[in-house]
């Protein structure tokens, strides 16, 4: 049996297959409202059509000072459901299943709103100070996410993937190299992890799906995370209830990264194995043959597509062949893809 294209069961949510479109983020919010575009629209669901398992909306603000950029998508207002709701009904009419990543960009945001972050410390000379958060921003930002979990309800979505990645708020908290904080939510790694734990627990009063975690399982950095660190949070995020850990790397601090096929799946391989927790692989995974390797091997349980998504929107269709695995085509497309 192909796994890659064997169906995935996660709590009351089946994917049809195991591709995920990996959040990428778009930067094509044209009025910097935090708004979906026709961009947003034609994007997301050719990927639907081309018969990804799940489509990832990218990084989307939980509050406008949390946007990477001005650009950026946003659920930090009901205005924004509507539009999410039409692109969740487009995704849903082609047999996929729908997910967003809920972000805060704390002190790597490039926005004209002051920005926050654990400590005051910036990424690097070309990035603003942030401003470190006091107990008020932080319960400003829990409550944040979880009305941004609200508005996915409400807006269709089937699964919600925190952020807690790529150096963003989240990944500051959890990080020493970003953390400095002396009070509850800083020193060892349970007082680090104790922002990502009220989140998931605020998040989960009001969403009963399916929720998955991004860590950086890797921050390339002697003085950083541990891998034992990162197994700790992943044995937290499983007793929370988290279904899956989407297993990235790096974004912490600026450092140069070898990247290579597949650079990302031992740390998803080990967290699977150690804490008996889904996860996803995500990283230069660009042919079917690699994808199914991974399943194949019991590395991980979902393959993130990134870049190759990009570069065809109907990588699965791609990969089906490359695996001697028919697939069934849209209507719209029988004839060109039938041979």
């Amino acid at each position: 049996m192909v796994k890659l294209f064997s169906s995935y069961q996660i709590k009351n949510v089946t994917l049809k297959n195991r591709i995920v479109m990996s959040p990428m983020c778009m930067y094509s919010v044209a009025k910097e409202d935090g708004c979906i575009t026709p961009f947003h629209m034609t994007h997301y669901v050719s990927r639907a059509v081309g018969q990804a398992g799940l489509i990832m909306v990218e990084a989307t603000a939980v509050l406008p000072e949390g946007r990477i950029s001005v650009n950026d998508l946003g659920i930090w207002s009901d205005d924004h459901i509507a539009g999410l709701k039409q692109l969740n009904e487009q995704i849903h009419e082609y047999g996929a299943k729908s997910g967003i990543q809920l972000a805060h960009a704390g002190r790597k945001a490039t926005v004209p709103e002051r920005i926050y972050a654990p400590s005051a410390l910036p990424f690097n000379e070309k990035y603003k100070k942030p401003t470190e958060m006091t107990r008020d921003d932080i319960e400003k930002t829990i409550h944040a996410f979880k009305n941004a979990a609200e508005r996915a309800k409400q807006a269709g979505f089937d699964i919600i993937e925190i952020h807690a990645a790529h150096g963003y708020l989240i990944n500051q908290f959890l990080s020493p190299l970003t953390n400095h904080r002396s009070d509850d939510y800083g020193g060892n790694r349970e007082g680090r992890f104790l922002f990502l734990r009220r989140i998931v627990e605020e998040i989960k009063a009001t969403w009963d799906g399916p929720l998955f975690v991004r860590l950086s399982a890797n921050e390339y950095d002697k003085n950083g995370n541990r891998f034992e660190d990162i197994l700790y949070f992943a044995a937290e995020l499983k007793k929370l209830g988290i279904d899956l850990i989407d297993c990235s790397s790096g974004g912490v601090v600026p450092v140069s990264i070898q990247a290579y096929p597949g650079y990302q799946v031992k740390e998803c391989e080990q967290i699977r194995a150690h804490i008996n927790i889904a996860t996803g692989a995500v990283g230069l995974i660009t042919s079917g043959l690699q994808a199914e390797e991974i399943l194949q091997n019991e590395r991980a349980d979902l393959i993130f597509v990134g870049r190759a998504l990009l570069r065809n929107p109907y990588w699965a269709k791609t990969a089906a062949e490359e695996l001697g695995c028919p697939i069934e085509a849209p209507k719209q497309y029988i004839r060109g893809w039938e041979k």
